[in-house]
């Protein structure tokens, strides 16, 4: 019998579709079926943004590792590139597990006819956002592949960091009552890339918000009641709330109203069919808490010019296992979990 996560093309063929690297259901049980089948050990943890790794060296400190594959096309968009991408989002991945980032690996694969101007521009951008974050990229391998196998350049990045030991986050900290938090709008950098693709005769000043979330997580990190934090990337919202449901066992109830979405995101979003809940953010970050400290961790945030537009958008929830979203109407509906990949190559 064919394994469904892979699916077959004539009789049986097994083969691998974009649907299993948009972070949705059909990826996560690839990753369970495969990866985790057979490699599998007590800190690989798939449901988690980075591993947590015992430092014998500062006893004081877990050490936080992380790793990344960045694709994106256009490798240039409104508000950044794929070089400040892979340094985001990896620096991102530490930032949500509570460390603080301190070294990168750089892996670059480089498609035989790219400008090597434009190489320049990624890598002086690459090296920018790193320096920002007070991050240094210390190794790295560069492997060049024959034209047609490559879309202009990918990364593998890795990174570490530390954060203080005892920190407790993560799906099982998460409690029937807690707080939904968002730091921003959601979709930006989905629709930003889609406008710099030029496909559909659409254009607009929306730049993606990739950016470092590591003020926003640092600044509630020392609230009693923080369960755990996510980086919306590849599936958005929708998909981050969907695997904590799955890890917890427990539901998400979300406010329509208070999901803060760009009116030109909506728009675009709107005439091509799309939902922003699933369209993926670079800059920004769900935290799950206590609701007796929303309150704060909302002040905490609105004080950083990354999270002026921070809200709080729903509640854990006991009776259901499932995200659903309440119109101000009192109309609902259930978020399924994503399938098909609206937007490939995004991050």
């Amino acid at each position: 019998m064919t394994n469904p996560v892979i699916g077959t093309a004539t009789g049986h063929d097994e083969f691998i579709t974009l649907a299993h690297g948009n972070g949705g259901r059909v990826m996560r049980r690839l990753i369970e079926t495969v990866f985790v089948r057979h490699l599998g050990n007590p800190w690989l943890s798939p449901l988690s943004d980075a591993a947590i790794l015992p430092n014998r060296l500062e006893p004081d400190h877990d050490l936080v590792f992380t790793s990344d594959g960045v694709t994106v096309q256009p490798l240039f968009f409104p508000g950044g590139n794929i070089g400040s991408l892979a340094v985001h989002g990896t620096i991102n991945d530490l930032a949500v597990s509570g460390a603080k980032p301190l070294y990168l690996s750089v892996n670059t694969f480089l498609e035989e006819g790219l400008p090597l101007a434009q190489l320049q521009q990624i890598i002086a951008s690459m090296a920018e956002a790193a320096r920002a974050c007070d991050v240094h990229v210390v190794t790295g391998d560069t492997k060049v592949l024959p034209r047609g196998l490559c879309g202009g350049i990918y990364f593998g990045i890795s990174g570490i960091g530390v954060r203080p030991r005892g920190l407790t986050l993560g799906s099982d900290q998460i409690q029937a009552g807690d707080a939904v938090l968002v730091s921003g709008p959601v979709g930006d950098h989905g629709i930003a890339v889609l406008l710099a693709r030029e496909q559909f005769g659409l254009s607009g000043t929306l730049e993606s918000d990739s950016a470092s979330v590591l003020p926003l997580t640092q600044a509630v990190l020392d609230l009693p009641g923080l369960r755990s934090m996510r980086d919306p990337t590849r599936g958005g919202l929708a998909t981050v709330l969907h695997e904590i449901a799955l890890a917890t066992g427990l539901g998400i109830q979300l406010m329509a109203e208070q999901i803060p979405i760009r009116g030109s995101v909506q728009s675009v979003c709107d005439m091509l069919g799309y939902d922003p809940l699933y369209l993926a953010c670079e800059g920004r970050v769900v935290a799950i808490v206590a609701a007796r400290e929303a309150d704060e961790a909302l002040r905490l945030w609105q004080d950083l010019p990354q999270g002026r537009e921070a809200r709080r958008i729903g509640t854990v929830v006991p009776d259901h296992r499932r995200v659903l979203i309440k119109n101000e109407w009192g109309g609902e509906r259930t978020l399924q979990e994503l399938e098909d990949d609206p937007l490939p190559r995004i991050c």
